[in-house]
């Protein structure tokens, strides 16, 4: 790898840039494909191992392409922060709290969004 261990980058600063190459080439990409894409100095391996990682996660499909996978993004950029959120709420055991705790750090522009949606309001 090229990089120095000062300038490495985030597990998940990887995996957002390999998630935003997948959605913007909007076609299965092979781990080598994702590679070129970048064009940041990483070893197809690094590549191999965010896309696995993403693949476990359920952020990611694959299909058998050759020998190896090719890689596509199950959701859009918003449907993998409500992913998130989601995992999130499944870890801790008192939903309630962690929602109203939640609700109530949010901003009041947000808190007229949720109470839009939750009103069944599509549009906002």
């Amino acid at each position: 790898m090229t990089e120095q261990h000062g300038d490495r980058r985030s597990a998940g600063e990887l995996e957002a840039s390999v998630l935003a190459a997948l959605w913007a080439a909007g076609r299965p990409l092979t781990p080598g494909e994702v590679r070129e894409i970048l064009d940041a100095g990483l070893a197809r391996t690094t590549v191999t191992t965010i896309l696995t990682r993403l693949h476990e996660k359920g952020a990611v499909d694959r299909a058998r392409q050759g020998r190896g996978y090719a890689y596509t993004p199950v959701a859009d950029n918003s449907g993998l922060y409500a992913r998130r959120m989601h995992a999130e709420l499944e870890r801790g055991e008192d939903h309630g709290s962690i929602l109203a705790r939640f609700v109530s750090d949010l901003s009041p522009e947000d808190e007229e969004i949720l109470r839009a949606l939750l009103d069944g309001d599509e549009e906002t």
